[in-house]
């Protein structure tokens, strides 16, 4: 299919891009803007082309209303009581709690306080793996002023 075809498009989307497009066009928008802008309109609200095919929004579209008319059988099932019931706990989830105070003042308060001991523990711990490298740089040479391999470790050359 080329790009652009309106082959998928049902007559219902196609009237109603028809009737966007005349409002732009009223406004003082170009044609071609219009055009383009009405079928964005109908792409937005109904998903793209609607005909069918194999892997077809149609299907769905025809089954809506089977799902709608599930949904309101199964409410008609439920008592005033139970509806109500639902009702306000829901509205009772929607209202505020109160904000607890903390023995430290505020929660914003404690977090900083912490956040300043997790920045003051890190810099802690790199100033000491800084000094850890500076260290291994050295192990390399012996005492006696040798370098160092693998095999010429102290006087036996054995390691323990």
């Amino acid at each position: 299919m080329a790009r652009g075809s309106k082959a998928k498009y049902t007559a219902k989307q196609k009237r109603m891009a028809e009737k966007i497009e005349k409002g732009y066009e009223a406004r003082g928008t170009s044609d071609k803007t219009a055009a383009a802008r009405a079928w964005a309109t109908v792409n937005k609200a109904t998903g793209g082309g609607m005909k069918g095919g194999s892997g077809s929004k149609a299907k769905m579209a025809r089954r809506r209303p089977k799902v709608r008319a599930a949904a309101k059988k199964a409410a008609r099932k439920r008592t005033a009581a139970q509806r109500s019931a639902s009702a306000r706990k829901a509205a009772a989830s929607r209202t505020r709690k109160p904000v607890r105070a903390t023995r430290s003042g505020s929660k914003s308060t404690a977090r900083r306080v912490a956040g300043r001991r997790a920045t003051a523990r890190k810099t802690s711990t790199s100033t000491r793996s800084k000094r850890g490298t500076a260290r291994k740089s050295t192990r390399g040479i012996s005492r006696r002023g040798t370098t160092g391999t693998r095999g010429s470790r102290g006087r036996g050359g054995s390691r323990r």
